[in-house]
């Protein structure tokens, strides 16, 4: 049996599938910020969800890496785990 691993770097062998996940590197990027800093607060997604007035599965979504979410999620988020978010633009070159 194949590990995820393994079959990730066959899958990067296909170009379309190269494409489309490099299109998710900032959604995947937010993720792992956010469970990082959650984790550093020592919270599950059921405290953060109570902390922000919303479910446990709303938190899961915000740390799934599937979509952006908005501005005003991640700062209702960042409030919750007591951070405080900071936006950079960087040079692509």
């Amino acid at each position: 049996m194949s590990t995820l691993k393994q079959l990730k770097k066959r899958w990067l062998r296909n170009p379309e599938f190269r494409r489309a996940y490099a299109s998710l590197k900032p959604e995947f990027a937010i993720a792992r910020q956010l469970i990082a800093a959650r984790n550093r607060a020592g919270l599950s997604q059921a405290e953060v969800a109570r902390k922000m007035g919303t479910t446990q599965s709303t938190v899961a979504r915000l740390e799934s890496g599937k979509r952006l979410p908005s501005v005003s999620s991640l700062s209702r988020y960042a409030k919750a785990i007591g951070c405080k978010i900071q936006f950079r633009l960087l040079p692509t070159g």
